[in-house]
């Protein structure tokens, strides 16, 4: 089966980076990991955009990546994130899934 990611790409305004930050590899990523027991997950910052965070989460297929997308704890999760940042930090969400890898 081919591998699928699960991207989450995050526009933080400059004056959250920091607080956005920290919540982000303190509180969001571990809950995340816990609820979707992906293979592992990455974060990263933009070096070309200002303020773009992108969060990628490996799984071992789509079937996997759609359990974890369905469940309720998805829906609780993207639920605090939203609370937790209502103004100032925009998100979308993309699934790719791997056709081709080569050495």
């Amino acid at each position: 089966m081919p591998t699928t990611l699960f991207l989450v790409r995050a526009v933080v305004a400059a004056d959250l980076h920091d607080q956005f930050d920290y919540w982000y590899s303190n509180d969001h990523l571990p809950w995340a990991c816990r609820i979707f027991k992906c293979q592992k997950a990455w974060r990263y910052w933009s070096e070309t955009e200002e303020g773009v965070h992108y969060a990628v989460y490996q799984f071992a297929d789509k079937g996997s990546c759609d359990a974890a997308l369905g469940s309720i704890e998805f829906k609780e999760l993207v639920a605090e994130f939203n609370r937790s940042w209502p103004e100032g930090v925009t998100r979308t969400r993309d699934i790719m899934t791997l056709v081709e890898e080569r050495s």
